[in-house]
């Protein structure tokens, strides 16, 4: 944290100094010292935000252990805007939303002999490498590794969230037709079915104290997890069981 603290104070005097470097430049334009010197221009207060900006997302970033570029645009003010000089130093605050990226509201304050509070917007993008869609895919086939890839992507656009890494996607099936270049989202997979209605498997069942194998036929498809009818063929019996593996079901006892 002291590191980070250091890095937002370093980043404002360097606003700071450019400003400085800059005011000059604005009288010779037909500003006059008098009015620079008596308003907190806007300049100062972009500068105040993009400083808290990067600072919050570096932050951010860190604390939710996330590789990402970001780009922080702020929005232009009304040079019109007329706040009286502030004699102590700024404090900025995230208004909105809780996290830093998107649409977000700065909170500028003055807490001098003459207070002051301004909302500054801003744009907070955020590239992260997500999975994406090399060609177009329909529905109800399996992902293949030469199916997607990895790509640069804003991820504050995408709503319908977003996966990091292949490895995630590889063997489950779409619920959807995708095009490529789209970006995968986790509802357009669903895990593939690994048994199959008539295949031959192996049911066990298990406690503390037994195990029991014995061979069964699947009468509906299934995936890992979901619990399908499965004819013991020992017995006759039907019974529901729930798929582990490729040709493996498990039953409760």
């Amino acid at each position: 944290m002291n590191t980070l603290t250091t890095l937002f104070r370093h980043l404002m005097a360097k606003r700071r100094n450019l400003l400085a470097a800059v005011l000059p430049a604005l009288c010779c334009l037909g500003y006059s010292p008098a009015s620079t010197a008596s308003v907190t221009s806007p300049e100062i207060l972009i500068g105040t935000t993009e400083g808290f900006l990067e600072y919050t997302v570096e932050e951010y970033l860190q604390r939710s252990n996330i590789q990402g570029r970001s780009e922080i645009q702020v929005s232009r003010l009304d040079p019109r805007l007329r706040l009286a000089q502030c004699d102590k130093e700024l404090t900025a605050n995230l208004e909105s939303p809780a996290q830093p990226l998107g649409r977000v509201t700065v909170r500028i304050r003055c807490d001098g002999s003459a207070p002051w509070t301004v909302y500054v917007p801003a744009h907070v993008r955020l590239y992260r490498d997500v999975v994406v869609v090399t060609r177009p895919l329909r529905r109800g086939v399996p992902v293949q590794p030469a199916d997607v890839t990895v790509a640069e992507r804003d991820v504050g656009t995408l709503n319908q969230g977003f996966l990091t890494a292949t490895e995630q996607v590889l063997g489950q099936k779409t619920t959807r037709a995708l095009v490529a270049d789209q970006v995968l989202a986790p509802l357009h997979l669903q895990q593939a079915e690994v048994v199959s209605k008539g295949d031959h498997v192996v049911i066990s069942a298990a406690s503390t104290s037994i195990n029991v194998r014995m061979p069964g036929e699947a009468l509906a498809n299934g995936a890992p997890g979901e619990q399908i009818r499965v004819r013991n063929l020992s017995s006759g019996r039907v019974i529901r069981a729930r798929v582990t593996a490729p040709g493996q079901v498990q039953v409760e006892m």
